[in-house]
C-alpha cells in the first residue's frame, strides 16, 4: 500500500484536497480530527494536559474533556509551553495514525493518506511515500483565515510562526495542489494525481 503526506499551512485548502481523496474512495486519516477526539471527553490527551497545563480541563456531560480555548491561550505564543503540548500530543496523533494504516491495510487498499497539518514540523515526510502540498497565494491564504471565527491577525502571525513556510513547503513537495483558482480547479488536479497512482 502507498502512503502520501497530504499537508499545506492554515487555510491553504487543505480540507478540500482531503474531501476530494475520500470521494475517490481513498482512505484519509485527518490527524486534526483525531487531536480532537484526543482532547474530547474520555480522550487519552485529557489527563495529561490537565497535568501540564492546570485549568484547561472542564467536567463536560461525557467526561472531562480539554477546553481548548483554555489551552489556547496557556500556549499560544510561548515555544516552551507549546512544546510541552506537542510531547504530549504527538505521540497519540502517532498511535491512531498506526492504526488507521493497518485497518487500511487489512481492508485492501492500494493508497492512504495522512492529512499532517505540520507533516515536515514533525518529521512526518519520512513516514509517507510521497507529499502532496495544497498552495495558496498569501492574500488568499490570510483573507480566508481571517474570515474564521475568533481569529485575528495576531493569533494567525503566531500560528503562522510555527509552520514551515509555504516557499519551503512547495520546494519540499512531491506534488503541488493549487487552491487559489477555484475549489473545482484543486479537485481536478487531486483526482488527476489518485488516476496516474493506477
Amino acid at each position: 500500500m502507498k502512503v502520501w503526506g497530504l499537508t499545506g499551512g492554515i487555510g491553504m485548502g487543505k480540507s478540500t484536497a482531503s474531501t476530494t481523496f475520500r470521494r475517490l474512495r481513498v482512505p484519509v486519516f485527518d490527524a486534526d480530527a483525531a487531536v480532537h477526539r484526543l482532547q474530547g471527553p474520555g480522550g487519552a490527551a485529557v489527563r495529561p494536559i490537565e497535568a501540564a497545563f492546570p485549568g484547561t480541563t472542564r467536567e463536560t456531560p461525557r467526561g472531562r474533556a480539554v477546553d481548548r480555548e483554555a489551552l489556547r491561550r496557556a500556549v499560544l505564543g510561548q515555544d516552551a509551553a507549546m512544546n510541552r503540548l506537542e510531547r504530549i500530543v504527538h505521540p497519540l496523533v502517532r498511535r491512531e495514525e498506526r492504526r488507521f494504516l493497518a485497518a487500511a491495510r487489512r481492508r485492501g487498499a492500494r493508497l492512504a493518506v495522512l492529512d499532517v497539518p505540520l507533516l515536515f514540523e514533525t518529521g512526518g515526510e519520512r513516514r509517507v511515500d510521497r507529499v502532496v502540498v495544497v498552495t495558496a497565494p498569501a492574500a488568499i491564504q490570510r483573507a480566508r483565515v481571517l474570515r474564521r471565527k475568533g481569529m485575528s491577525g495576531e493569533r494567525l502571525a503566531a500560528i503562522l510562526a510555527r509552520q514551515v513556510p509555504d516557499a519551503l513547503r512547495r520546494r519540499r513537495a512531491d506534488h503541488l495542489v493549487h487552491t487559489g483558482l477555484s475549489r473545482h480547479h484543486a479537485q481536478r488536479a487531486v483526482r488527476r494525481l489518485v488516476l496516474a497512482e493506477g
